[in-house]
């Protein structure tokens, strides 16, 4: 790895360094740079005040809830937390907490965790009414990342309460055999989903750093096996990518997976040096453009839709295979330096 200073004085780095996105620059400073907290604190309150932030909570109410289904794409409270905590937005914000009481009473309410033994996909949907989590086959079937991005979120963001042991518990409880989690209602299907495992780790990890839990560190250790034994993206028994969209570059990821989504959350975890990084590294490396960025490949979001259903009221920089994404390079270039590759 060159030195620090030969990393700052990198055009890329340099490029982002001037970007007028804050969230942008504090990557780099914290993250490839390995600038202070006390360095960075006027960075986090640009943060707060930049226009993406303030375009995301513009639909907050008088009661500061955001007046739609928490869930909503891409625009419910769900979202907006998990986006925050994303950007690094800084953290201890109580005027959040409107928006974290419509996540936690979205996912701790009855309806989403009454537990029901049911034996086909045909039974389940006759008692979708009551929603719930059904147990097939033993398995638990549930959409964790749901709990997961609100409970790293609200962690993330300084905002979490006793609620968020509770979200927790959840994880923990429904977690499969093989470390992960998926909501197919196959009572067949025996293999966690990797878009419904990723998050349930990221916010397990960081609910350990945060208590000291055991249980939850563990299960984010075994959630990691994983991925780590299909080197992030790839089918164990060909080698061949699992999807085309594991293998393609995105930004925001919201609740999908992709292979740099995995290689950030293996950095943040702390399992980066593991050699099962290595493909998805070389992949990563490879999607390098001549400028020294990477692109977004594709997206999650639309910008317009006249159903208002997948709309970011953000602008996230487009995608295109040929230009370099800020966002994205950002977290390229964090996940190259904790691996230690060239910046």
């Amino acid at each position: 790895m060159p030195p620090a200073d030969s990393i700052a004085s990198s055009s890329i780095v340099q490029e982002l360094l001037r970007t007028g996105e804050p969230s942008v620059r504090y990557r780099i400073r914290a993250h490839v740079l390995g600038e202070s907290a006390d360095e960075l604190r006027s960075v986090r309150r640009e943060i707060a005040e930049s226009p993406r932030v303030r375009a995301l909570l513009s639909e907050r109410n008088e009661e500061g809830r955001i007046p739609r289904h928490a869930y909503e794409k891409w625009r419910g409270a769900h979202w907006v937390l998990a986006v925050l905590a994303d950007l690094d937005y800084p953290p201890g914000d109580t005027s959040l907490v409107p928006l974290r009481d419509q996540v936690y009473e979205r996912w701790l309410s009855p309806s989403h965790t009454r537990e029901f033994v049911c034996e086909s996909r045909n039974a389940f949907y006759r008692r979708r009414v009551e929603f719930g989590v059904p147990i097939m086959n033993g398995r638990a079937r549930r959409c964790a990342s749901q709990e997961g991005n609100a409970l790293y979120a609200t962690l993330k963001l300084g905002i979490a309460d006793e609620r968020a042991d509770r979200l927790a518990e959840n994880l923990l409880r429904w977690q499969w055999d093989d470390g992960g989690w998926n909501c197919d209602k196959n009572p067949n299907a025996a293999i966690s989903s990797f878009n419904e495992s990723l998050i349930p780790m990221r916010g397990l990890w960081l609910h350990a750093q945060a208590t000291g839990s055991a249980a939850s560190r563990e299960a984010a250790e075994r959630a990691s096996e994983l991925f780590l034994t299909r080197s992030l993206y790839k089918r164990k028994r060909t080698g061949e990518p699992i999807k085309d969209a594991f293998i393609t570059l995105h930004y925001p990821a919201y609740g999908h997976y992709d292979a740099l989504y995995g290689l950030k959350v293996m950095a943040e975890c702390g399992f980066i040096d593991d050699p099962r990084c290595s493909d998805a590294l070389d992949l990563l490396e490879s999607k390098r453009l001549s400028d020294g960025g990477f692109p977004a490949e594709a997206r999650h979001y639309r910008p317009s839709d006249p159903r208002d259903n997948g709309v970011s009221i953000v602008d996230w920089g487009g995608s295109s295979r040929r230009k370099s994404n800020p966002f994205i390079t950002a977290d390229a270039l964090v996940v190259l330096k904790a691996a230690g590759r060239a910046v």
